[in-house]
């Protein structure tokens, strides 16, 4: 047996660290990961559930992996995650391809079927599922960088989610095993951490109440790890927020001053059918608040079209608000109509012709407003992560600077490297002036070099099919 393994990761960076998770468990049973899944014994997708089109590409990921039995070293086909946690019988009848199914919450349980010590379908209650700092894992992302999960599961009742249903209600780490997580991954090279969760805002309500920490604790004591240089905060849900961690996102030296907040709609209306729990003047007197007292911030944000009930005049109105706040990123999503969502059953379907016309007006104003704001960067020097050779041109390097998150906004394309003594190494801050821009890429030249640091941990290169809106 050539005990090769290769993985395909679908979805969202919470999923990548589930797909990480199972690659250590991978290596703890001697396999070894392979980029080309033509070469390996096993091969495991890692899929996303959440919305049609993400189901779509699962399945047609899931039937390419699935060729490979046939003309490729492929023996054993595993299939993971949130649309096996969703639909196992289903999938299973209809999928006699695939070796074994494993839900949202079994990456441990790839061990057993890897021991050929597993029955075909594997899938546990989602609950089960908490990453803690023990956890095997093998880092994929580029260098420098990782995804930490805060939390899993969810406790809100959005109209148009399915997450608690496929991850469970939530459940908070304890800071202290976040912290020794963060500590590791400085250890291993790491100098950026992402906390990501599925309501990071909520993170430690539902821990005791005599231990129960806030987000604000939990990210000054992982941006005051030694060593850690850029510590990033994803998935706030719109509520107040404490002025101890607004005084984080303005002034501590090791948090970026970027702010992940999906506020869905605008419009009064639209965010009651959704259940969001708020009005739309809440989210104005977040953004005024946050573009008052967070120097320099980088608001990157997500809107759903299309969700029943939405008429013109509403969506006229998130135009109007999109304009007004003059948000740094913006993902748009046409709303997807699960059965299993309160909003299945609202009346006022809207048309998809018309959601597609909102979606394509709505991420024209974005992509203005993004490429207004990268002209703006021309000239300045900003501060940038390196990632290593770029995947379009072998002879360029990229990397990032604190307002672009690791695969979901643009790059910084390094220029004039060969006139430096030394090429900058991917994981290395370095000093950029901008010279470039286009809609969400920017090129510049290296102005100052950092000092040198031996050792470079080792990467696996994980196959990543993301189905959120990137680049926007």
């Amino acid at each position: 047996m050539s005990r090769t393994i290769h993985f395909v990761s679908l979805g969202c960076p919470k999923n990548r660290v589930d797909s990480e998770v199972m690659l250590g468990v991978a290596e703890k049973e001697g396999f070894s990961h392979v980029d080309d899944p033509a070469s390996a014994e096993v091969i495991v997708v890692n899929t996303c559930g959440f919305i049609d089109a993400a189901k779509k590409e699962s399945i047609d990921t899931i039937l390419e992996m699935a060729d490979h039995k046939q003309s490729g070293a492929c023996r054993r086909l595993v299939v993971a995650g949130c649309l096996s946690q969703r639909h196992p019988e289903e999938l299973a009848a209809g999928l006699p391809e695939v070796d074994h199914f494993l839900g949202s919450s079994d990456m441990l349980g790839l061990g057993s079927v890897l021991r050929g010590a597993s029955e075909r379908i594997a899938v546990g209650n989602p609950a089960d599922w908490l990453v803690a700092a023990e956890t095997p894992r093998t880092l994929s992302s580029r260098q420098g960088s990782a995804y930490v999960k805060i939390a899993e599961g969810c406790n809100r009742n959005c109209s148009f989610c399915v997450i608690p249903d496929l991850r469970g209600k939530q459940r908070s780490r304890s800071v202290d095993d976040v912290v020794r997580e963060v500590e590791e991954l400085v250890r291993r090279g790491v100098k950026e951490v992402n906390l990501v969760s599925q309501d990071t805002i909520a993170f430690g309500r539902d821990l005791p109440a005599v231990e129960r920490p806030d987000l604000a604790e939990l990210v000054r004591r992982v941006a005051d790890v030694p060593g850690l240089a850029w510590t990033r905060i994803f998935y706030l849900y719109p509520e107040k927020l404490s002025p101890d961690l607004v005084e984080l996102l303005a002034h501590h030296p090791k948090v970026l001053p970027y702010v992940d907040m999906p506020l869905q709609h605008a419009a009064d209306g639209m965010l009651r059918r959704m259940k969001r729990g708020h009005g739309g003047q809440r989210l104005r007197d977040l953004v005024s608040e946050l573009r008052e007292k967070v120097p320099e911030l980088t608001f990157r944000t997500a809107f759903i079209v299309g969700h029943p009930g939405e008429t013109a005049a509403e969506f006229d109105e998130l135009c109007e608000f999109v304009a007004w706040a003059n948000f740094d990123r913006v993902g748009v999503f046409r709303y997807s109509d699960e059965e299993s969502c309160a909003s299945h059953a609202l009346e006022g379907k809207v048309p998809k012709r018309t959601a597609e016309s909102r979606y394509k007006k709505l991420m024209a104003m974005a992509q203005r407003i993004a490429r207004d704001k990268n002209q703006a960067l021309v000239g300045k020097t900003v501060e940038v992560l390196v990632e290593g050779e770029s995947d379009e041109h072998e002879s360029v390097l990229m990397g990032r600077h604190g307002g672009q998150a690791p695969e979901i906004d643009g790059q910084v394309y390094l220029t004039g490297t060969e006139n430096l003594p030394e090429l900058p190494r991917a994981g290395e801050l370095v000093e950029v002036r901008i010279t470039q821009a286009s809609d969400y890429d920017l090129a510049g030249e290296v102005v100052r070099m950092p000092e040198r640091s031996e050792g470079a941990p080792r990467r696996v290169g994980l196959r990543m099919l993301p189905t959120d809106q990137r680049r926007v």
